[in-house]
């Protein structure tokens, strides 16, 4: 099944697909946040309406989409999560490493990306999109998230999948980068000692803040696809499309980490609760027809349309209003 979330005459109003060309809006007041968070109940009865409303589907092609989760507890990003980044990467962690993006980043299917001068050089990142939930597959009483989560039991945890293009900006990256002495306790420090027992460590430290989380910075949907749908969420074709030019064609089996490895791990700092979103790191490989390197495309210089495509799930695309 598909979920998205549509505006309707001011209202919010959730889309069910029923092919790849119509949807059925379900009643006002439903949220894919609500459905999730017990779908066990849920399910039955939205099947039932998407049948019932199939002779009043509307053309998905005029649909004003939103956010599928338009508010999101929590939006946790893997970082340089694909294979081509290995010989990138001069020394760091073993396990996932994430930033978050703010709600407030979030931008529907066919909203207009709008980037201002001060924004500096800003790229796409196509990324798959994990939704944290209660598989639809089962039929038993809801899971409600979890911390601590085993790694064998980590897929129980995945409601369905949805694309998001972790838009960044390298020069907003710069200008929030420290360069300073950290203070550490000195190596021959006795326990409770005062005084002079520290030390100072040169660091580098960059704060995503800003370059990562924007308004604007995190264009997602339009379809959250339910977990059934996707049977190896690692083996799916992602292609990035600029203005009509395959840029990245790629495959989230190069992920590094992989979506239980992820789940399991992060569940052991942060409770995961349903509806919350992981974006499982950028597709990388550059297309045989000729591609570039995603950061090449500088949408505050090329403006748009960007399009991200996921096999299986769907296509995000979004104008770009440029300065």
């Amino acid at each position: 099944m598909k979920l998205g979330t549509v505006e309707t005459d001011g209202t919010q109003r959730v889309a069910v697909a029923l092919d790849d060309t119509r949807a059925v809006l379900l009643a006002p007041g439903t949220t894919v946040a609500g459905l999730i968070g017990d779908w066990a109940a849920a399910r039955p009865a939205v099947e039932l309406a998407a049948q019932a409303g199939a002779e009043e589907a509307v053309p998905v092609a005029g649909l004003s989409w939103l956010p599928p989760l338009p508010r999101p507890g929590k939006i946790i990003c893997v970082a340089l999560n694909n294979s081509a980044n290995a010989s990138r990467i001069i020394s760091g962690p073993a396990h996932p490493a994430t930033f978050g993006k703010p709600a407030s980043s979030l931008l529907g299917h066919g909203r207009t990306i709008r980037l201002k001068k001060e924004f500096g050089r800003v790229h796409p990142e196509p990324e798959l999109a994990v939704v944290i939930g209660t598989p639809p597959s089962n039929r038993g009483p809801s899971n409600k998230g979890g911390a601590d989560i085993p790694l064998p039991e980590a897929m129980d945890h995945v409601f369905g999948y949805t694309i998001i293009n972790d838009l960044t900006s390298p020069d907003m990256r710069t200008e929030d980068t420290f360069h300073y002495r950290a203070i550490h306790p000195a190596k021959d420090a006795r326990p409770g000692e005062q005084g002079d027992g520290i030390e100072y460590v040169d660091t580098w430290v960059s704060y995503s803040g800003r370059y990562k989380g924007t308004d604007g910075f995190g264009p997602i949907g339009p379809w959250i696809v339910t977990a059934d749908e996707i049977p190896d969420p690692h083996d799916l074709t992602v292609t990035c499309v600029h203005q009509g030019r395959v840029i990245t064609e790629d495959s989230t089996a190069n992920l590094t980490h992989k979506v239980a490895g992820v789940i399991s791990f992060l569940s052991g700092y942060q409770t995961l609760e349903p509806g919350d979103i992981i974006a499982m790191g950028t597709a990388l490989k550059a297309s045989a027809s000729g591609g570039a390197a995603v950061q090449n495309v500088n949408l505050t210089r090329l403006g748009g349309p960007i399009e991200v495509s996921i096999s299986g799930i769907g296509t995000l695309s979004n104008p770009v209003e440029v300065p």
